[in-house]
């Protein structure tokens, strides 16, 4: 397969109406080193313009009146929002990141539900629907990202915006019985229902959002789809290619002492299944396989988060862990777990992916993941590693050819390590070519479009006065076949 760089088409062609509106919790500013899937794939959608993004500008203000802060990069203005001191810690790590994030990940156990945390976030909505109303013009098509501004578009047609607007979840839906653990559950799919178009990860968490629906008799106001985001694949194959991505490389190769390199990438989450990745990578160490002592496992896992006790003590865990394996398993001219809380630059990490025989992408959940897809791209042609893959990410209903993984089965997991790194030349090449084939077919531009081209095509809700009036009445969700193919 013929890996040279090819131009991306544009998300629109010269002529189409209105700009796209992003509205996400944080923006990809230019220059920022971004580690979350959400604000590279859209940091990499966006940059053909005009559009607008609006998001937290990182600042508390006590005065709500504080006007908007404008950035502008080509055609892309950035539009920042200071949020209220007292509402934020409740909004982001009481109410998003202590409730819906364990929530939506299947982590009932972990959910810390407070009425006052709720309201919190319901009023920071509205903040945030204050302040983008005012920026609207009446072609523009807004697009909301994630489960922080769940209830964002039902505050806009509240202030009487009328404007398509459109909700894509990053995050997995969990099903109905879990999400029922949460007291304003039924109020949480009524503000899912208010998008002309809501889309989700994977068609299983597409059914789950359509389930709940139909078990509430929620009649959706708009049209629900699945689009499996992708990534920029030919600037990922770029940035492995650069100077910088050779030499970290060649750095990282030479640090081996002739071993090969598995490797993971996470932001610091109990979703991503690190303590039971670590434990499994002893269990391998253990096993007497052919790989066994043969590998060094580096794990870069960037904090997030901090405050929040649960990554406070998933962090402790791995320090002990790390500790523990090497503390058995160590010899003088060998640690089998490089352990590293710290971030790195796109090019830096693609030449980590490329030193890698294995890639280790094992979440206990997750609604897609995007380090599996950056990882496959940054791979060698001649000489590519091998994706060992979590069947709970979204991204193994597309990587089938990937070594999947149950990440709960410690065994299995170091089965498959030993499996990818003896994975004979020609068998690896032909797994690498057809995943990096539906890579392409998917990339984060195709996303983008369908997405887009979907919610702009489709039937137009109409708000005004404090009320949701629906488009003309059609089928109850359930009977919404094929709204938005995959």
């Amino acid at each position: 397969m013929n890996i040279d760089a090819r131009p991306r088409p544009p998300l629109r062609e010269r002529g189409d109406r209105g700009r796209i509106v992003l509205v996400s919790n944080r923006v990809a500013l230019p220059g920022e080193t971004q580690t979350g899937g959400l604000a590279v794939a859209l940091a990499a959608a966006m940059d053909d313009g005009p559009a607008l993004w609006l998001g937290w500008s990182g600042r508390m203000a006590s005065d709500a009146r504080r006007p908007l802060e404008s950035v502008r990069d080509g055609r892309l203005e950035y539009a920042l929002l200071d949020l209220p001191a007292d509402d934020f810690d409740a909004y982001y790590h009481g109410f998003a990141n202590r409730v819906l994030w364990p929530l939506f990940h299947y982590r009932i156990d972990l959910v810390d539900y407070h009425r006052e945390h709720h309201e919190a976030w319901l009023r920071v909505n509205r903040r945030f629907a204050e302040a983008l109303a005012g920026q609207l013009r009446a072609d523009d098509t807004v697009w909301i990202h994630d489960y922080h501004l769940i209830p964002l578009a039902r505050c806009l047609r509240e202030l009487g915006v009328s404007n398509r607007i459109g909700f894509f979840l990053h995050i997995p839906m969990p099903p109905p019985d879990v999400l029922h653990a949460l007291p304003v559950h039924r109020d949480l799919l009524d503000a899912l229902a208010c998008h002309d178009l809501t889309g989700f990860q994977t068609r299983t968490d597409l059914d789950n959002y359509r389930h709940a629906l139909r078990q509430h008799g929620i009649a959706s106001r708009g049209h629900s789809g699945a689009f499996p985001i992708g990534i920029d694949v030919e600037a990922l194959v770029s940035h492995a290619r650069s100077e910088q991505a050779q030499r970290a490389e060649r750095e990282l190769r030479a640090s081996l002492s002739g071993r090969r390199l598995a490797i993971g990438v996470d932001r610091l989450d109990y979703s991503k299944g690190l303590p039971e990745r670590f434990r499994a990578f002893e269990r391998h160490l253990e096993s007497g396989a052919p790989s066994a002592g043969q590998l060094t496992y580096l794990q870069i896992a960037p904090p997030s988060r901090t405050r929040v006790p649960e990554y406070q003590d998933v962090r402790r865990e791995l320090e002990g862990l790390a500790g523990h394996i090497n503390g058995r398993h160590a010899k003088p001219e060998w640690t089998p777990i490089r352990y590293i809380n710290d971030s790195f630059p796109q090019p830096v990490l693609a030449g980590f992916h490329r030193a890698a025989a294995v890639g280790l992408v094992t979440p206990l959940r997750d609604g897609m993941n995007l380090v599996a897809k950056e990882y496959l791209a940054a791979q060698a042609p001649q000489d590519p590693g091998v994706l060992v893959l979590s069947r709970f990410a979204g991204a193994a209903e597309e990587l089938t050819e990937a070594l999947i993984v149950n990440p709960h089965d410690l065994d299995a997991v170091a089965e498959a390590i030993d499996i990818a790194a003896g994975m004979p030349l020609r068998e690896r090449q032909d797994r690498w070519h057809a995943l990096m084939a539906r890579l392409r077919g998917n990339d984060v531009g195709h996303w983008a479009r369908h997405f887009l081209d979907t919610l702009r095509s489709g039937p137009r809700l109409r708000g005004g006065a404090g009320a949701i009036t629906p488009a003309p009445p059609g089928p109850r969700v359930g009977a919404l076949a094929g709204a938005t193919p995959q």
